[in-house]
């Protein structure tokens, strides 16, 4: 553990890092000038139908609020709240969660905006991440501090430590730092986990009248925070980036000497949003997706045997090489092993210790573990994550599925059955490599962008709420800024099996898993052919901030048809019409036509959004 000490302490920058530092990331015009000009819109409601009732009841203080939009000086709002008048106000800012390329840019965009509005305005990063928090533990950020951290990767600035705020005691911990600290804000930086965690201090302090207000920003490589008003993540574009650089390398490799299949594991949590992205960059021959696994119920055996028909498949076009691409939540995906995780997971918590584990599985857990090969079930008795699952990163899926295939391929062999040469793996987990990367110029701008949001959002006096951007497919000036309660973005599970079952009925924020129904899957099953046979690899090469490529968006951004904040303000726009419209005095007819339009418009939405008994199957 770093001594305090070291925290803030100027970095040694390489040529590239001075030339990055000396960036200046855009705002929207809705964040330039010194006013704050924000717009609510009606109060919110949640996406899960069913959760709403629990939500509000968990949540008292901060569900149902407004969202709201930051809006640029010549919109012409009429009932827009305008503060002009920014008195000195204290902010903590804490890290929690893994470290994400672009974390470093929230602080600066929040250190500039607390300045710009009011010089005398005071930032306080938490040292150690919420560890840090609880211990009070502080450093004041000034320029010169941020000097060598400007739009660079990496959380080193303050560090992190265990990612969660949740028990009574780390809450109240929390609550006594920022009333010690006398802070007006806490601002909290992570992804699922920590925003849930940040929804919940809201509502605590908010009940012991705690002045704090409590900000979440959505920084996450995992790419997994996504809804209705959160596009994407801080850090998902540069990991996909440099993690598509790192797999059409290995494609290149694998093209030039004909004779491995390379496996290659990607970090990325449950949801297989990074792999996604990274296949649909860098065009690998396969990538199998957690999400088709648990939509099919596919087994250990289904996965292997669908590998190998790939395998032979291109056999027997003469094609001895290959890449695929694993998600580290794949293991998690296959309904036996899942079960079997559960099973052990359950006996740890009871303080089973893992070597006496294996004695103590049922039948069917005991066969299928004593199946597997010796290093995966030491990988797998390792303990729990916080979020209840499984130590994915430390579960080498990749070397599990390269050993299965190997020993089909060879039971093929022996039978007759496949012709071809010896098949050759080699295997890779790429993740570590990929997150302290420098940031992107699109990381860098939107992690900056979102510093000066949570600066508004507190300007305002908002509580519970996360910054938001949409349009984020479009150029800086195009963005929108706004902010929504964490609460809107939660759902309440309702079914699951093992330990997770603690969490079942309480509102989270879950991983949003890659949708099958939705347009970047799509395009992937649309190439999956081509990818598997063709070998049309694809190389993106190394991160660029200059030049062609410097402004390339991530695909699932730019083929996902988004922008909710902008059609939410539309559609506030069209029912302000047809009140001015239809008011009492207009003509029998033009009341007739309203009155018809609108009772069909009302019936087709009521139908829509009535829980349907869709949402009951569990799995």
């Amino acid at each position: 553990m770093k001594m305090d000490s070291d925290f803030g302490i100027a970095r040694e920058l390489s040529d590239l890092q001075k030339l990055r530092a000396q960036y200046q990331p855009q705002l929207p015009p809705c964040l330039e000038g010194t006013t704050v000009r924000v717009e609510f819109g009606d109060g919110t409601t949640t996406a899960d139908p069913h959760g709403a009732h629990t939500i509000s009841r968990s949540f008292p203080h901060s569900y149902g609020q407004p969202l709201a939009h930051f809006l640029r000086a010549t919109a012409k709002v009429p009932d827009a709240q305008i503060i002009t008048d920014h008195p000195p106000i204290r902010v903590g800012l804490v890290f929690c969660g893994r470290q994400s390329p672009g974390g470093h840019n929230v602080i600066w965009g929040l250190h500039d905006a607390l300045k710009v509005h009011n010089p005398n305005s005071t930032l306080l990063g938490f040292l150690g991440g919420s560890e840090g928090l609880f211990a009070q533990k502080t450093l004041e950020i000034t320029d010169d501090i941020l000097a060598t951290y400007k739009n660079q990767g990496g959380y080193d600035l303050l560090g992190r430590t265990k990612d969660q705020i949740r028990t009574t005691e780390q809450v109240n911990a929390a609550m006594a730092a920022c009333k010690a600290l006398k802070l007006d804000g806490l601002v909290v930086i992570g992804g699922v986990t920590s925003n849930t965690d940040a929804a919940q201090l809201a509502e605590t302090f908010a009940e012991a009248k705690c002045q704090t207000k409590v900000v979440g920003v959505p920084v996450t490589l995992n790419g997994d925070l996504k809804n209705q008003f959160v596009e994407t993540n801080v850090g998902f574009d540069t990991i996909c980036k440099v993690n598509s650089q790192l797999i059409s390398n290995v494609c290149t490799d694998a093209l030039s000497a004909e004779k491995y299949y390379y496996f290659i594991r990607l970090m990325g949590r449950k949801a297989s949003q990074v792999a996604l992205e990274c296949t649909l960059q860098s065009h690998p021959n396969m990538v199998i997706l957690g999400e088709e696994v648990a939509a099919s119920k596919l087994t250990l055996f289904d996965i292997t045997k669908q590998i190998c028909d790939a395998v032979q498949a291109r056999a027997e076009q003469d094609k001895y090489h290959g890449v695929i691409l694993l998600p580290e939540g794949l293991i998690e995906s296959i309904p036996e092993v899942y079960a079997l995780l559960q099973e052990i997971h359950g006996l740890l918590r009871q303080g089973v210790s893992a070597d006496s584990i294996s004695s103590q599985l049922t039948p069917w857990a005991s066969a299928l573990f004593e199946f597997l090969p010796p290093f995966i079930r030491k990988q797998l008795l390792l303990f729990p994550e916080s979020d209840d699952s499984a130590q994915l990163s430390q579960i080498e899926t990749e070397k599990l599925l390269a050993h299965l295939v190997e020993a089909e391929i060879n039971r093929r062999l022996k039978e007759g059955t496949y012709k071809g040469k010896k098949f050759n793996a080699i295997c890779h987990f790429f993740g570590y490599q990929a997150r302290g990367s420098l940031p992107s110029k699109f990381d860098c701008d939107y992690a900056y962008v979102l510093g000066h949001i949570c600066y508004h959002i507190l300007a305002a006096g908002l509580n519970g709420y996360m910054a938001t951007v949409t349009n984020l497919k479009n150029p800086v000036n195009k963005w929108k800024c706004g902010a929504a309660p964490i609460t809107a973005m939660m759902t309440v599970k309702r079914y699951g099996r093992g330990p997770g079952t603690l969490s079942l009925g309480k509102p989270a924020l879950h991983p949003a898993t890659v949708d099958l129904k939705g347009k970047a899957y799509e395009l992937l099953r649309q190439n999956a052919t081509k990818f598997l046979m063709d070998d049309v690899y694809r190389n993106p090469g190394p991160l660029q901030f200059d030049g062609p490529g410097a402004d390339a968006k991530s695909v699932t951004l730019c083929v996902e048809d988004q922008d909710y904040m902008g059609r939410i303000k539309r559609l506030q726009e069209y029912l302000d019409k047809v009140r001015t419209i239809v008011k009492p005095g207009c003509s029998q007819d033009v009341l007739k036509a309203a009155l018809s339009a609108m009772s069909s418009v009302t019936d087709i939405l009521s139908v829509m959004s009535t829980p349907s008994n869709s949402g009951n199957t569990p799995f």
